[in-house]
């Protein structure tokens, strides 16, 4: 029987080849070490690193990336009788490492993204074993792999193409340069004996796509065995839902195929169109003498198929489930943690929980990041949420030649093989912007004649998936249009990503585009009140400053922030300077949520031409302005409701395109026929009532329709006016025919009052004036409270009670505090 024993006690950390920055007082010093961890936790933990999310302490600690370290510990062999095999397996080394048993040298490493696995049968002894881990600094070994290859392109100047690392590490855009080192997952010795099971890999099929009943999973097993054990016949099980197979693995082979046939299988269903049943596979391997080997995983039933045939439009990008098209409401997924050894599968959970509460049923994991922990896919198969995973190539060229070709071929089937089970999985993306980057940035200039990539987006990974993952389909890179014939980005071809808009043009602008899919775009916004006091130490936090600049990673980012907001909203300046912080953030913040709900509005609006919306990005790895929804401590930005609201899978929003007559989209995409009344009304800013309408509805699954919304005739253009969408009284869209800036607000009049309840307080607004946006800063009593809605705009004479969940007190008399309950009239000039 394998017997699997982790080695995770009595690691010690050693600071072994200094970069001439690193603290004299830590030249040989031995530090207590996790494993898994890196360098920068074990230094956080012995208080001998200051936080680099804090202040400007991020530019202090990049000599840890260009050091060489050494993690040793010693253990026993666990009791496993009759074991003639050891195995060392360590399933995440980052990252070019040297692995020592007794003083010997027993393999390197230089990817960060595959298990290794070494032979160590002959370097034990029953007690005291040392296990030494050198890990030498990654720029060194970029360095020569540069001098090898000559210079190879990236958005960045930094070496992250050069090696199998999480290119994200080495700073991007949004994320600070915090280069790790360490032992991220956990290592394992296994002691067996005759043979154990390498790897299981299930393929499911469905005979009746779309339908519970018949089905089957095949698990396509490879068995290590043992070079000094009998060549003899071994015998595989696998069982699920109650049913069993058994099979032979033939004398001298090292792989085979078990079939189990399920006759009343469920299918497994994304969120919002079905539930997600899921089985538990076992698969066993056992000889003549007993059981060798377990391995069990969950699985599910379900079938995925990607739809690009050419239509009249161009090129479809539509992705099935079990036969049905999925309107896809995504969201682009980083790394939730520069440290990502620290992430527990409750922060996963609390991530993916702020994904599922803001309706979104598809998670982008991006190519600059990792393949993540199993715990994020084993997640996302429970609460029904789509994978796209990308192939880990950002935003760079690559090497196709020794050694990175090997270590792509490596980690692909690795990764391939691990993620096999996961239903949630449905697409195989083969880089990002990479191939764009080649037709538009200037590559082809820098890199002649040279590889850069396209082998394994065209060749090597479609080949690796079509032999390891059949049932799933692939795409070479996004983005992409499907042909070398076409532009990348061609808005009528495969999914775009959408960037003019942040980085030269007001938001607006989503307006202009007809696109098939779109897979990245967004607005940027600032932090939230709590992060950003965290995270700015250098006195009163403030828009800009050395610490504020360090925590903005976007290029002209604090200019972008500012061009954006001017069309729109009032630009308040306070000499105070909290009041000033508090302006910007709400400002900031209500222009990406404006941007973000602009922008999903108007492409939901052109379903089903437009399949899909991945928005850039659910979340942060740490305390900065980006275009997150989720800020890196965990708080939902305003950006965060926008989403909710322009995500309902029963979409209904004003469209005020330009040139044309105001009306409502209404877009079905969920699980059921849309039967309901929508009220459409239009009122002045003062509350007078210029015309109301009542339009039945009545939408199939994946329908549209559109309903008039009639303006006032007898108003100049240009007159505010307000107008709201409802639903059985609730209102779901609400907006403003001109902007606030041209809409002459009146100074807001409002009450407020409190009320405990059991796990908080609410709030109640009621409001006396017109009130543009209202929102709820609980965060200012208490940095973990969180609100249920917020941006609500009020006529004179309505009321909304916030219910803010938080441990502050309702006769807080902070609760009446200005800055508290903010609307957009507080700042405009009188």
């Amino acid at each position: 029987m394998t017997v699997r024993s982790t080695i995770d006690a009595g690691w010690r950390l050693t600071l072994t080849d200094p970069h001439p920055d690193a603290p004299a007082d830590l030249h040989g010093r031995v530090v207590p070490a996790a494993v898994p961890g890196c360098v920068h936790t074990d230094l956080l933990a012995a208080g001998l690193l200051p936080d680099p999310y804090v202040g400007l302490n991020e530019a202090e600690q990049h000599w840890i990336g260009r050091s060489g370290w050494t993690w040793t510990t010693v253990f026993d062999l666990p009791a496993a009788a009759g074991a003639t095999r050891r195995e060392l397996v360590f399933h995440g080394l980052d990252t070019v490492a040297e692995i020592s048993i007794n003083g010997r040298v027993v393999g390197r490493t230089a990817n960060m993204h595959r298990t290794h696995v070494f032979d160590v049968t002959d370097l034990l002894v029953p007690a005291g074993n040392e296990l030494r881990v050198r890990i030498d600094s990654v720029y060194a070994y970029t360095d020569a792999r540069r001098a090898e290859s000559g210079e190879l392109p990236t958005t960045y100047d930094e070496p992250f193409n050069h090696v199998r690392k999480m290119a994200a590490n080495f700073g991007w855009d949004w994320g600070p340069t915090l280069v790790t080192a360490g032992i991220w997952k956990p290592v394992e010795l296994l002691s067996w004996s005759g043979a154990r099971l390498e790897s299981v890999r299930p393929v499911v099929t469905v005979e009746r796509p779309g339908q519970d009943g018949p089905a089957a999973a095949t698990a396509h097993v490879t068995v290590r065995r043992d070079p000094d054990a009998p060549d003899s016949e071994l015998l595989l099980t696998a069982t699920i839902a109650g049913r069993r197979a058994t099979g032979p693995v033939p004398a001298g082979a090292d792989t085979a195929e078990l079939t189990v046939e399920v006759p009343d299988a469920r299918l497994w269903w994304p969120i919002g169109l079905g539930e997600q049943p899921l089985y538990d596979l076992e698969v066993g391997l056992s000889s003549g003498v007993g059981t060798e080997d377990r391995w069990t995983r969950r699985i599910g039933f379900r079938t995925t198929a990607l739809h690009t045939a050419p239509d009249r439009a161009g090129t479809p990008f539509e992705i099935l489930v079990n036969g049905v098209h999925v309107p896809v409401r995504g969201v682009n997924w980083i790394p939730e943690d520069c440290f990502v050894s620290r992430l527990s599968r409750e922060d996963y959970a609390a991530a993916l929980d702020h994904a599922v509460e803001a309706n979104v049923n598809l998670m982008r994991v991006w190519g600059g990041g990792i393949y993540e922990k199993d715990d994020f896919y084993d997640l996302c198969d429970e609460r029904g949420l789509l994978v796209w995973q990308d192939f880990l190539f950002a935003c760079a060229t690559y090497s196709e030649e020794e050694p990175l070709r090997g270590e792509v071929l490596a980690e692909a089937r690795d990764n391939v093989t691990r993620l096999a089970p996961h239903p949630s999985l449905v697409l195989w993306n083969g880089n990002n912007e990479n191939l764009w980057g080649h037709r538009d940035w200037g590559w082809p200039e820098v890199l002649g004649d040279r590889t850069w990539g396209l082998g394994y987006y065209t060749e090597l990974l479609p080949a690796i998936v079509a032999e390891l993952d059949p049932s799933r389909p692939y795409w070479p890179g996004s983005p992409w249009s499907g042909s070398s014939d076409l532009h990348p980005n061609d808005p009528l071809h495969g999914p775009i990503h959408i960037w003019d808009v942040w980085n030269e043009r007001d938001w607006t602008a989503y307006a202009e585009y007809q696109p098939r899919f779109v897979a990245e775009f967004g607005f940027q916004g600032p932090a939230c009140w709590p992060t950003v006091r965290r995270a700015i130490d250098d006195g009163p936090p403030a828009p800009t400053g050395p610490v504020a600049d360090a925590h903005q990673k976007a290029k002209d980012g604090v200019a972008k922030l500012q061009r954006g907001i001017l069309p729109h909203l009032p630009d308040r300046r306070s000499k105070d300077p909290e009041q000033e912080m508090a302006d910007w953030i709400y400002l900031a913040q209500l222009n990406q949520a404006r941007a973000v709900r602009f922008g999903v509005d108007h492409l939901r609006g052109q379903w089903p031409r437009c399949s899909g919306t991945i928005l850039w990005q659910l979340n942060d790895c740490w305390p900065v302005a980006s275009w997150a929804t989720v800020d890196g401590d965990g708080h939902r930005k305003l950006a965060w409701y926008a989403l909710r609201a322009a995500y309902r899978p029963r979409h209904a929003a004003v469209s005020l395109a330009t040139g044309r007559r105001p009306f409502v989209r209404l877009t079905n995409n969920g699980a059921d026929a849309w039967r309901t009344d929508i009220t459409v009304q239009v009122h002045t800013v003062t509350g007078e009532l210029l015309s109301q309408a009542v339009h039945p509805v009545a939408l199939s699954v994946g329908a549209t329709a559109s309903v008039p919304v009639e303006l006032a005739p007898d108003h100049p253009a240009g007159f505010p006016m307000v107008v709201t969408v409802c639903e059985d009284g609730a209102v779901r869209d609400r907006i403003l025919t001109v902007e606030d800036i041209a809409a002459d607000l009146p100074a807001a009049r409002f009450s407020v009052t409190t009320e405990a309840v059991p796990d908080g307080v609410r709030v109640r607004v009621l409001a006396r004036t017109f009130l543009r946006d209202v929102v709820l800063h609980a965060d200012r009593l208490d940095d973990d409270a969180s609100v249920d809605e917020q941006m609500v705009t009020l006529l004179p004479g309505e009321e909304h009670v916030f219910h803010a969940r938080t441990t502050a007190p309702a006769d807080d008399p902070r609760w009446q505090h200005p800055l508290t309950v903010r609307c957009v009239n507080d700042l405009v000039e009188r």
